[in-house]
């Protein structure tokens, strides 16, 4: 790599090194990942060696190592996949119940303005409406067996996309509208071509939101009346003072999350290929 100065004489040029400019770019990244994840990686290590040297008390927050060690062997030992396999089960359910609601249903609201307004108000009740405080009115209908784990869970990821969906509608540029009806574009070729894409990057931002919310009701429903899942097991490990195989499964209810939001993140790159993407 040469770099000419302005005067063009050869005797201001200088050679670089390839292998100093890949130093370079590596030392770039290196910085960029810092800067990222460096107060994360000072708090993890704060807290094991806190932890250790007795500067915060290890019975409440015991030490990396040892909850990373309850962790390998609640995964290696089986004793964690089943919990793993019924938590996903009822998040995935309600997740997709209400996707495959929401979805359609703010697109079809989004763009018929009465349909909206005669909706709005019974919709903004209930979303103000705490799904926590409308569990107990969904055990007496359904029951403490599955069905209301997974509908309390599905009442709270319904809204966000809804409510994301009808947005990602109505801010599409009714210019974009209006060019396509004015080349003779049918009402199903604008919808189709022009609303939807428009509208897609709105509605992964509340999938994104519903992902994280099915999470956090998925712990509430399985802290009552349930005998297996992750949120079963902090609060049985919890009781039974079992504190690094409580930080296990808060750990693995992490895990879970951050995957899901990465899952859906590659697919909004993939479909919104224009848009720019922030994590």
């Amino acid at each position: 790599m040469t770099f000419q100065s302005l005067d063009s004489s050869p005797v201001a040029s200088v050679e670089v090194p390839p292998g100093a400019a890949i130093l370079r770019r590596g030392a770039v990244a290196a910085r960029t990942k810092f800067n990222r994840y460096g107060l994360l990686l000072a708090f993890l290590a704060f807290w094991q060696i806190g932890s250790t040297q007795g500067w915060i008390n290890p019975t409440v927050f015991p030490p990396l190592d040892k909850i990373l060690a309850a962790t390998w062997e609640g995964l290696v030992g089986g004793a964690l996949l089943d919990d793993i396999a019924i938590s996903l089960q009822r998040s995935g359910l309600a997740f997709a119940a209400a996707v495959g609601l929401a979805i359609p249903l703010g697109l079809f609201m989004g763009q018929i303005r009465a349909v909206e307004q005669a909706l709005d108000p019974i919709l903004q009740f209930f979303r103000q409406t705490s799904a926590l405080a409308l569990y107990p009115v969904f055990i007496l209908l359904l029951g403490l067996g599955e069905a209301s784990k997974v509908f309390v869970i599905f009442w709270a990821t319904l809204f966000p996309i809804l409510l994301a969906t009808i947005g990602g509608v109505k801010e599409v540029d009714r210019k974009l509208i209006e060019m396509a009806a004015t080349f003779g574009a049918s009402r199903t070729t604008i919808f189709r071509r022009v609303v939807l894409p428009a509208s897609v990057p709105s509605i992964f931002v509340g999938l994104r939101l519903s992902a994280t919310t099915a999470l956090l009701l998925l712990i509430a429903a399985e802290m009552i009346g349930a005998n297996k899942g992750l949120g079963f097991q902090v609060m049985n490990a919890q009781y039974n003072f079992q504190i690094p195989q409580m930080f296990a499964a808060i750990l693995l209810l992490a895990a879970l999350g951050l995957t899901a939001n990465a899952l859906l993140v590659t697919l909004q790159r993939r479909l919104c290929r224009w848009a720019d993407l922030t994590h």
